[in-house]
């Protein structure tokens, strides 16, 4: 009697303690998965393939030194990182070296211009000046036209041929702007400064167009007396304000490139 009593004590603590096989398996594996989190969070080749190694050796229950270390493939995870991360740092390279291209095309651009319109320049009726939104060349109206007339002087086509033979053949938009002083205009032709500015940016570009510059490159804009440099109060200053304007944009617009956004 006392022999099957003992035999089935036994058996009930053999019974109490089968919930520690469970645990240490669930312990096991936890254990495993935050490896596996620490290792991928990590950009580390090396370590990568050692888990990864050390890994498939546990879990068989074999010498890891058995098992070569796996080869990297075109889905791993790292790769593929490292490939998109060259390949922004390639992209990124390329922009620099074009916006260095370009910086470089406009600064020889404004010194053609430059060399084209010394005399005038020389005399301040003609100003170039080159910023990040491109070149600048600044014409005083009493080169261009006569007083409230938007038709260009013959003495005026030499110097805006100049200009065009300059920058035909780019491929940079081109704003052509008109200005006046803000004395008032009431004719036929021109009821305000505003047509009689835009009616100047327009013949400028006809004749641009005329010499060869493409035309969907071209806009012309009227900003009237709206836009003064100096001040109206004084004669040299209004002289200045009556102006047309070439402004030549370093940048296109209508084709910005896009930089891919890489996730890391």
């Amino acid at each position: 009697m006392l022999k099957k009593r003992k035999r089935k004590e036994d058996e009930h603590a053999d019974n109490h303690e089968r919930w520690l096989v469970s645990y240490a398996d669930f312990i096991t594996l936890l254990f495993a998965f935050f490896i596996v989190m620490y290792a991928v969070s990590s950009v580390n080749e090396g370590k990568y393939r050692v888990l990864s190694s050390s890994l498939v050796s546990a879990f068989k229950n074999d010498n890891p030194s058995n098992f070569p270390p796996p080869q990297s493939t075109e889905f791993s995870p790292i790769n593929t990182q490292q490939s998109s991360q060259a390949d922004s740092i390639k992209l990124i390279d390329n922009l620099s070296f074009q916006k260095t291209k370009k910086q470089e095309k406009m600064k020889s651009m404004a010194k053609n211009i430059l060399h084209a319109l010394e005399p005038l320049v020389k005399d301040g009726q003609v100003r170039v000046t080159q910023s990040a939104l491109g070149i600048t060349v600044e014409i005083n109206a009493s080169v261009l036209f006569s007083p409230g007339q938007a038709k260009l002087a013959d003495s005026s086509s030499l110097t805006l041929q100049a200009v065009a033979h300059v920058i035909k053949g780019h491929e940079h938009e081109i704003h052509v702007e008109g200005h006046t002083d803000n004395l008032p205009i009431h004719t036929e032709n021109f009821p305000s400064n505003w047509e009689l500015s835009s009616a100047r940016a327009s013949s400028v570009i006809r004749l641009f167009i005329e010499n060869g510059v493409e035309a969907h490159r071209l806009t012309a804009l009227g900003y009237g007396e709206n836009r003064p440099i100096e001040t109206n109060e004084t004669l040299e200053g209004r002289k200045r304000n009556r102006r047309v304007t070439v402004m030549i944009l370093s940048t296109n617009p209508d084709k910005v490139t896009e930089i891919p956004i890489v996730e890391y």
